[in-house]
């Protein structure tokens, strides 16, 4: 077809489906978003649904118009019909991370000082927004040499803190969900093992997700009334919680609070760089040849704008875009995502969505994209580098470890800052998961990295890294002994608390100091042979 005749078929079949994945997707993030600060953190829904909501669904209706725009340009470029818009949502893993690693312990901290409630949510919303701000100017940056940072740090440390993530954050926390209504999650999540996992359609094709969460949401409030699903029930409010993402300085209060959670923030503005570079190699692959840096520049508008209007959740390109293509998507379905989703969280049936549906019934979801991110993982880097990932994930078992034994539910405060300085012949137990936790993204980063140069018999750039980890343990970038996981000058540091700093910065200091040393020897040069 020639230029003047040629139309692009924007909207076709395949993009209701498309629209039903990429919408779930976000509704299942923003399901956990809000159940984890409610019912995890006691945190005000109505600050959630009413000034959180908003703004970081408005994000996600910029960027996917936006990709929309691009698809249009990208077809008339090409004068071709098949061009499937790439698909930007909610980053699952660092929303999830963000919300139990930044904002429940920020709320939980501000408590403790003796903020009234409403006041401490109103400053964990602005450190929620200064975060978002902060990962916001560091993805515009880091846009134009994302390329660079891929090269330089190992896939094994980048792939290595996504898969524990994935892990702990992702897969582990959902599944106890999961478990908590047992008959109702363990269908839906029956159905997206036999979906998605297992790759067999159901009966004329239904969708598969879409079936768990109707078949999921259904059985639960025929059999929860009747007591039937192992919990009390409790009719859901079902209220509309209308707020408009109006741009705000408020951000501007949280931002020094903001500054001490950065060793946790950039990281998975990091990984959303990579992944953004990833998946536009993945749309090139099937024929979509889009501009890496536009892509990357979107995503970081799209955080920077949804901070600016109240949001706290960063946006990303979604990993799937073959597989939007593969079920014949095109841009329709982004438009439609974009539209549902931002306009959901202006008139507040987002948020209605949201509380309808049980997280149980949404869980599973979680459960495959933790899946695919473990094995993913596991498979994208050289094999030798897999002891590497596995190396990667321990941190973030401390830092579940820390979510959960922080909160003041199960240990009273005082009973845990008795067992932070319990005096031992080892230093205390819980200091040191609190330690290992602290930092935890930035941590398991360059342990994946270390060892993958240690596998690789590059001894002295494995000292380089160590001496970089010695230098952020020693101000508590990493390793930090503070609960909250403040960076500090380890001599202002009292009691047992000082030993960390120093023993953990030595420990590094002397591991780096013996591979340099064993890297002048004939062994380390010499290339095993695997039998």
């Amino acid at each position: 077809m020639n230029k003047e005749g040629f139309k692009y078929r924007w909207f076709v079949a395949g993009d209701i489906n498309g629209f039903f994945g990429l919408m779930v997707d976000n509704l299942t993030v923003l399901s956990f978003l809000a159940g984890i600060l409610v019912f995890a953190f006691k945190y005000p829904a109505d600050i959630v649904f009413g000034k959180m909501f908003p703004g970081t669904a408005f994000g996600v209706l910029f960027g996917d118009l936006v990709y929309t725009w691009m698809a249009f340009r990208l077809a008339k470029k090409n004068k071709t019909s098949n061009v499937t818009a790439m698909p930007l949502g909610l980053d699952t893993p660092s929303t999830i991370g963000i919300t139990l690693t930044v904002l429940g312990p920020a709320f939980i901290y501000l408590k403790g000082k003796g903020m009234p409630v409403y006041d401490a949510a109103m400053m964990t919303w602005y450190i929620g927004m200064a975060t978002m701000i902060i990962i916001g100017i560091f993805k515009l940056i880091f846009s134009f040499i994302g390329g660079w940072v891929q090269k330089i740090v190992p896939q094994a440390g980048l792939l290595g803190s996504l898969a524990g993530i994935g892990l702990v954050l992702i897969g582990f926390i959902p599944l106890v969900d999961i478990f908590g209504l047992p008959v109702i999650g363990m269908i839906s999540l029956g159905l997206i093992l036999y979906t998605l996992v297992a790759k067999i359609k159901l009966p004329k094709n239904f969708p598969g997700v879409f079936a768990a969460i109707v078949l999921g949401t259904g059985l639960y409030y025929i059999l929860a009334p009747m007591g039937l699903v192992g919990g009390s029930f409790t009719p859901p409010s079902l209220q509309l919680h209308f707020g408009l993402p109006v741009p705000t300085l408020g951000f501007i209060h949280g931002f020094t609070e903001a500054l001490k959670y950065l060793p946790i923030a950039l990281p998975f503005a990091i990984l959303t760089i990579v992944g953004g570079i990833n998946v536009t190699e993945s749309a090139k692959v099937a024929g979509d040849d889009y501009n890496t840096r536009n892509i990357l520049l979107t995503e970081a508008c799209a955080t920077l704008i949804a901070g600016l209007c109240g949001g706290v959740a960063q946006t990303t390109p979604y990993i799937g875009q073959p597989a939007y293509k593969d079920m014949g998507s095109r841009s329709g379905y982004t438009v439609l995502t974009g539209l549902f989703v931002g306009l959901g969280g202006v008139l507040g049936y987002v948020s209605f969505f949201v509380e309808l549906i049980p997280r149980a019934v949404l869980a599973p979801i979680l459960i495959f994209v933790a899946l695919d991110i473990i094995v993913q993982a596991f498979r994208a880097v050289p094999p030798e580098h897999t002891t590497a990932v596995a190396f990667s994930l321990f941190p973030n078992v401390a830092r579940l470890l820390q979510i959960k034994l922080s909160n003041t539910d199960f240990i009273p405060l005082d009973k845990f800052n008795a067992l932070m300085t319990a005096p031992g012949k080892i230093l205390p137990e819980l200091l040191v998961i609190v330690a290992l936790g602290n930092g935890f993204i930035l941590t398991a980063m360059l342990w994946g990295a270390f060892v993958a140069k240690l596998i690789d018999k590059k001894l002295r750039q494995a000292s380089a890294y160590l001496m970089i980890m010695a230098g952020f343990t020693f101000f508590g970038i990493i390793h930090s002994v503070m609960p909250n996981g403040d960076a500090y000058l380890p001599w202002t540091l009292q009691g047992i608390l000082r030993q960390v700093p120093y023993q953990f910065t030595v420990a590094y200091v002397v591991l780096a100091l013996m591979f340099f040393a064993l890297s002048y020897t004939k062994q380390s040069r010499e290339t095993t042979v695997i039998s």
